[in-house]
């Protein structure tokens, strides 16, 4: 069941299914872009901030973390997968 990559739980391997590149200033999207964050990409949570609002959200991406804000995440459809595959 796909939901929004700031609902997923920690450690939770997921495929991104869709960006909503029109929610993000275009020079978020390009920067995202350009780390590897778009469709078909896998990643997991590792951490969530501490302060109000759980901001920034540190994300797992092939041998990279990368830090995201939640607006961000918030852009991003993700779908659970199998951690074996």
């Amino acid at each position: 069941m796909p939901v929004t990559l700031d609902l997923l739980p920690l450690n939770c391997q997921a495929r991104i299914v869709a960006v909503d590149w029109d929610a993000l200033a275009p020079d978020e999207g390009k920067r995202l872009r350009s780390l590897g964050l778009d469709a078909g990409a896998r990643v997991a949570i590792a951490h969530r901030g501490i302060f109000a609002g759980r901001d920034p959200i540190a994300l797992s991406l092939g041998r990279m973390t990368v830090a995201v804000r939640r607006a961000h995440a918030r852009a991003m459809t993700v779908e659970a997968v199998d951690s074996e595959r």
